[in-house]
């Protein structure tokens, strides 16, 4: 059964192209919020997804992917082509990308029955697109509570000073904000992991969580004096791409579902909730992101399988 809430996912869909060491590349729809719209969809909530295709054959294969999986696309499409990413996966099932994206949505619309927001990735640095998101989550605030993952892409974010100031505009609009050690290391080499989320609180989210891989998850909630780590669940990885987006829907589900996301009032909650109120979150967007490095390509689980 669906919610009743909306959520309004921003972002970048595009078509992986996944090259496995010697073999024959495969394409998939892929794109991180794209991925999460996905996964927010399986878990059972009402979609949509604000995005930028071409018309051509790869964007129309994303619009009937995403239809098919419950996600209602509002496509800007122009006179571009679709965005691709091709992603060349080493030994390990580790993933690397190269981007040829295209990203300018025009306004973005909020219609009242949106009660969250999610957006990240490359969509919320690129421009003209990424002014737009900040607009639009400017708008958004007095009805809808923000989640953001920086997902960050260096090779196509440009100089890191200049990303990272914008990354750190849309976290402070933002109420949840969710990285990878990865990225927090690219982002911030100079800081620890506990700085890092000490500075991202600081900046105005509630709740700043980092994912470790096999380390398992750290999160630090505005009011806590230190971050908690939790173990990540057993899992086989074949590849972890889309991993990160799982954890995404899965962590905004638990919260929405724990009334800790969803509008202004939720907000309020959340600014002081505690540990034990968000851990069951943690737990789904863990379990969420164990399942899909147990598959190929950017598998959304859904409550069933949790």
């Amino acid at each position: 059964m669906h919610t009743s809430a909306q959520f309004l996912v921003i972002g970048e869909a595009l078509i992986d192209i996944v090259a496995r060491h010697a073999e024959t590349p495969v394409e998939h729809v892929g794109g991180s919020p794209a991925n999460v719209a996905v996964g927010l969809a399986r878990l059972d909530h009402q979609v949509r997804f604000a995005t930028c295709l071409g018309e051509d054959a790869r964007g129309d294969r994303i619009r009937q992917h995403l239809a098919h999986r419950g996600v209602e696309v509002v496509d800007g499409s122009g006179d571009y082509p679709t965005s691709t990413a091709q992603a060349i996966l080493d030994e390990t099932g580790a993933a690397s990308y190269v981007f040829d994206l295209y990203w300018d949505p025009g306004q973005i619309d909020l219609p009242p029955q949106v009660h969250h927001v999610h957006t990240g990735s490359i969509a919320a640095v690129l421009e003209p697109g990424g002014s737009q998101i900040l607009d639009a989550l400017d708008r958004g605030r007095s009805q809808a509570t923000v989640s953001y993952d920086p997902n960050f892409r260096p090779s196509i974010m440009g100089d890191l000073d200049a990303a990272r100031s914008r990354i750190e505009a849309v976290i402070a609009r933002a109420d949840v904000v969710k990285a990878s050690s990865d990225d927090v290391a690219i982002m911030y080499p100079e800081l620890t992991l506990e700085q890092v989320m000490q500075r991202w609180t600081a900046l105005g989210p509630a709740l700043a969580v980092v994912t470790r891989a096999e380390d398992g998850v750290s999160y630090r909630l505005a009011g806590m004096d230190e971050m908690v780590t939790r173990a990540a669940p057993p899992t086989v990885v074949v590849d972890t791409v889309g991993a990160g987006d799982s954890f995404m829907a899965g962590l905004v589900s638990g919260l929405a579902a724990a009334g800790l996301l969803g509008g202004p009032d939720a907000r309020v909650r959340l600014a002081s909730a505690h540990p034990e109120q968000v851990e069951p979150a943690i737990e789904r967007g863990a379990r969420c992101g164990a399942i899909t490095v147990s598959r190929a390509g950017a598998y959304a689980p859904s409550l069933d399988e949790l």
